[in-house]
């Protein structure tokens, strides 16, 4: 956000602050600046929107850096959450469910959402209660660290269902 400073506020009048945050008043610009230029200092208007407009005495190049540096540490600390996909047939073997059970739990223990499909092929279309049973135990398995999102639904030949891991406060 881009501030007006110094001689491109154009109003009739502005609601003073001072450099320290006490208020001075309303008053033209140009007093403003003068008082602004008095002190080395720059006439910011920080409330546009505001009647009057209200401006502030500061350092405007200190300013800017300390914004920088706040949206840098944002920034930062932010996380992107990753969406991982694990893919079953309704026939899968115990050991193989495991296996996939374990990536599972490892994509939510590192704090990503996990997409579980279950892929219908041929005749096992007339089967899908069995995905939607093996959608369901993987979840079971995984309700200490996770909760379901969105509940196991038949899309064509998939059925998908979405885990997230549970927040710890």
């Amino acid at each position: 956000m881009d501030h007006q400073v110094n001689e491109d506020i154009r109003d009739k009048e502005i609601r003073l602050i001072g450099a320290d945050g006490n208020q001075l008043g309303i008053m033209p610009p140009s007093k403003a600046l003068e008082i602004a230029y008095d002190n080395n200092l720059d006439l910011v208007k920080i409330a546009p929107n505001s009647t009057p407009p209200v401006c502030r005495i500061m350092d405007y190049g200190k300013f800017r850096f300390e914004q920088a540096k706040r949206e840098k540490e944002a920034k930062k600390n932010q996380r992107v959450i990753d969406v991982k996909e694990i893919r079953m047939s309704p026939s899968i073997g115990a050991n193989d469910f495991n296996v996939k059970l374990k990536n599972g739990m490892k994509f939510l223990a590192d704090g990503d959402r996990v997409k579980v499909s279950v892929r219908f092929r041929g005749r096992e279309m007339t089967h899908t209660h069995l995905g939607e049973e093996l959608l369901n135990k993987f979840a079971e398995s995984c309700s200490e660290i996770a909760t379901v999102d969105k509940n196991p639904k038949l899309e064509g030949r998939n059925m998908t269902m979405f885990l997230s891991p549970k927040t710890t406060k």
